[in-house]
């Protein structure tokens, strides 16, 4: 009869695969904005940093001169009462928010919003920045840490500075149990079986004379949950030549 596939298990949504909510110290989001930071910036100070289990970078801990607080993450060379800023007038140092219109082209950025006000979604890992490449009337042209440009609305926010924990990959796991204790803490399985070592009945890559998928790896988005597997609506395959 076989056995669900780990994309299906994964796919149902249960404690074992989702990522407990508290690891994380809470979520990392700019502040809704208003005409405290359209019209000036808004002053705080960092009053603590520290080490979030469910994510690959600190973070800080920020209370604005309003008297709210916030978390952010921290840049590198963030330190302890170091005074932040977010704004349209905020100035561009390390930990401040601004509009891409408000940034210099060539000033590494992260935390950067998808759309106006969604808080933050792209580069967030430890160590990574993007590049504001060009300004244009209606975009900002931003390039990603994977080489890709992305067009971004120039309302949207960004952090200036590099996201801080770079070098986390360059010590070594030494064994299997840190890393499977690494990865459970952001709902990631640690020990993943290739489909072409298992049976025909438990994979769509199993079985065979020898270890080889028999069939195209690449599958439509419209598959059903059995069958994808492999390159999901993959653009292109193979080597760029």
């Amino acid at each position: 009869m076989g056995k669900r596939l780990i994309s299906q298990r994964r796919g149902r949504g249960t404690p074992t695969y989702r990522s407990a909510s508290h690891r994380f110290k809470g979520k990392i989001k700019y502040r809704a904005y208003d005409s405290l930071e359209s019209d000036g910036c808004l002053r705080g100070k960092v009053v603590d940093i520290m080490h979030d289990p469910g994510r690959t970078a600190p973070v800080a801990l920020v209370k604005f001169e309003n008297g709210e607080k916030n978390l952010i993450l921290a840049p590198e060379s963030l330190m302890l009462d170091e005074e932040i800023e977010c704004g349209a007038k905020a100035k561009v140092k390390p930990g401040n928010s601004l509009p891409l219109s408000e940034i210099p082209e060539g000033t590494p950025i992260y935390n950067i919003e998808n759309r106006p006000g969604d808080g933050g979604k792209l580069v967030r890992s430890s160590g990574t920045y993007a590049s504001l490449i060009t300004h244009d009337a209606d975009k900002a042209v931003v390039e990603l840490p994977s080489g890709e440009l992305k067009a971004l609305n120039p309302q949207c926010r960004a952090t200036v500075g590099v996201v801080a924990g770079g070098g986390r990959r360059e010590k070594p796991f030494l064994k299997a149990g840190k890393k499977y204790h690494a990865l459970r803490a952001k709902g990631k399985k640690s020990v993943k079986v290739r489909g072409v070592a298992m049976n025909a009945v438990d994979h769509p890559h199993g079985g065979g004379n020898r270890q080889h998928p028999g069939r195209p790896t690449t599958v439509s988005r419209h598959a059903p949950p059995g069958r994808k597997v492999g390159s999901i609506a993959a653009r292109r395959t193979g080597k760029r030549r």
